[in-house]
């Protein structure tokens, strides 16, 4: 039976439902947002790649870093399970040991971690990647225990002293000489996008350089190339268009192919950034100051007799994917015109390339180069490597077996 009673009542409890409705929806949307942002910059800090073992879960941990001749270091996991990942921590433990090194109980990071970088982020950011990573499938798996002088527990209290010396760093207000743009840029490339890490020299205290930052770095085992604008040995001659396009897809013509370390950071991080932050990154990279590289060793002549054995090795191994001459057969990503890779006389990438192979992923899929390391003894990789940087890098041919052994074990093999 109707009464104005019952009707003021259900007026009133239907103008509740819609206002709780309402704030659960905002609330729904807000975290909604909040975990997409995270996502971006969890892609933009290039965390999966650190943090996922070879053929392992991503994000799970245990990929080692090989520091000669002090020890391993594994990542640990960043999954939200309770007991082996980050699940039992707070939103505030978290953003500590991002930007400041420093895990639950006090435990200082080594920084294989890159906090002082990270630093550059702001909390919000931090406790954004969180709520990402909070949606991830957990899993348990514990990190292998670190080797050498990082797996002494007392070794960490060192850190305390190596923060004083290095960092961490904390984020700045932009410079006022410089654009917005270029100062989005500058966040990108030395915050999360921690650039100078792999392609900075480093210090007696195993810090970036700053006196000769963007020179190059060997990381992994691998030469991190020169990102400086010079013009011989770094990116002075790259136009934005080339970056644009080696960031993005993994592939500039007339540059080459990424591949290594630097594929992986591709694959998983820049080419999702967006166009606008593509190009604040972009402007920064243009705007470093010009640098030398090292002098690296290089053979001092070139071995006819192995670039003859390797002429044969390629015809039959490699003929498939890349033309004599050095393009691509099929698809611009086998193409070595102007490749570093293939002319950098030290033959460093090269031969681990050969003898480990390489994965990119792109839009359209996967793009690898097979390893050679099953049917193809040493010396088949070294004579293949002679080749290519005779026929097609137009440069000195001499490496051995021995810069193979040499290379390998660096990359930890």
């Amino acid at each position: 039976m109707f009464s104005l009673r019952n009707f003021l009542f259900s007026v009133a409890a239907t103008t509740v439902l819609c206002a709780v409705s309402g704030l659960s929806a905002r609330a729904e949307g807000t975290n909604s947002d909040l975990v997409k942002r995270g996502e971006y910059l969890t892609r933009m800090s290039d965390c999966q790649v650190c943090h996922t073992a070879k053929d392992g879960q991503p994000f799970a941990g245990g990929r080692p870093f090989n520091v000669k001749p002090f020890g391993t270091i594994y990542s640990p996991n960043l999954t939200p399970d309770k007991e082996t990942g980050i699940g039992g921590w707070t939103d505030d433990q978290f953003v500590k040991a991002v930007r400041e090194g420093v895990s639950p109980g006090w435990k200082h990071l080594y920084p294989a971690m890159v906090y002082p970088d990270y630093a550059r982020m702001t909390p919000e950011d931090v406790k954004a990647i969180r709520a990402y990573l909070a949606t991830l499938a957990p899993v348990h798996k514990e990190k292998p225990a670190n080797t050498g002088v990082f797996g002494f527990g007392p070794a960490r209290v060192t850190m305390v002293f190596w923060n004083l010396l290095n960092g961490p760093a904390s984020s700045w207000p932009d410079d006022p000489k410089h654009s917005a743009n270029w100062n989005r840029g500058r966040f990108i490339v030395e915050g999360p996008g921690h650039c100078q890490e792999c392609h900075s020299p480093r210090t007696l205290t195993m810090a970036p350089s700053t006196s000769n930052a963007w020179a190059g770095n060997v990381a992994d085992g691998w030469l991190a190339y020169n990102i400086s604008s010079d013009k011989q040995d770094g990116l002075g001659n790259w136009s934005a268009e080339d970056l644009t396009s080696y960031l993005s897809t993994g592939h500039a013509p007339g540059h080459g192919t990424a591949s290594g370390p630097m594929a992986e950071v591709i694959s998983h991080s820049l080419r999702f950034l967006t166009k606008e932050d593509m190009a604040a990154a972009i402007e920064y990279i243009r705007s470093l100051p010009p640098r030398a590289s090292a002098a690296i060793k290089a053979p001092s002549s070139t071995d006819q007799s192995s670039v003859m054995r390797g002429e044969a090795m390629f015809d039959g191994a490699c003929a498939g994917c890349h033309l004599r001459d050095g393009e691509g057969r099929n698809t611009p990503f086998a193409d070595l015109t102007g490749d570093h890779t293939a002319r950098a006389p030290d033959g460093r990438n090269l031969l681990l390339l050969l003898k480990q192979g390489s994965n990119l992923e792109t839009e359209n899929g996967s793009v690898f180069m097979p390893h050679f390391g099953h049917g193809y003894d040493d010396q088949n990789v070294v004579d293949m490597a002679n080749f290519v940087l005779d026929h097609v890098g137009k440069t000195k041919a001499g490496l051995t077996q021995a810069d193979l052994k040499k290379f390998m074990e660096e990359a930890g093999e």
